[in-house]
């Protein structure tokens, strides 16, 4: 009888030490995430065409300038050398400062405002909008905007 009762604290003991574990597996399952989803919902609200300076820096009309006066230097003798070496730097310079001109990439950008579900506003700078308009319904995933 002893040996009975002794199994029997046990299992009782086993029972009552699982006891908690089993209360805060099943509490765990109720609670809800409080983290934000990384994605968010909105509108657009306004689509800002904005120019970017379309200035050179300077270097191509130096550039330019410096390979025009060495290839007009090696043209004509005494004053009309020096001649196509001014003609040579000037239309180097043109020349320099239009192909940096060509090269720039884009001229403008499209500032993308989104009003969110929320409440919160943010705005996202592009070259390319694609067909997105004023109103559209979006989400927005990191800083990338999806038409929905």
């Amino acid at each position: 009888m002893k040996t009975f009762t002794f199994y029997l604290s046990c299992l009782t003991l086993a029972v009552l030490s699982l006891a908690p574990l089993a209360g805060c597996s099943s509490a765990g399952q109720n609670v809800q995430q409080s983290v934000a989803p990384a994605e968010q919902i909105g509108s657009v609200s306004s689509i800002q065409v904005i120019a970017l300076d379309n200035r050179s820096s300077g270097g191509g009309a130096v550039l330019g300038a410096v390979l025009g006066g060495v290839i007009g230097n090696q043209f004509g003798r005494g004053s009309g050398r020096k001649v196509a070496t001014g003609v040579g730097v000037i239309g180097g310079a043109v020349a320099g400062n239009q192909v940096e001109r060509n090269n720039k990439t884009a001229n403008e950008i499209y500032r993308v405002t989104v009003n969110f579900d929320n409440g919160r506003t943010q705005q996202f700078d592009y070259q390319n909008i694609g067909d997105l308009r004023l109103g559209d319904r979006v989400r927005v995933a990191g800083s990338q905007i999806y038409q929905l």
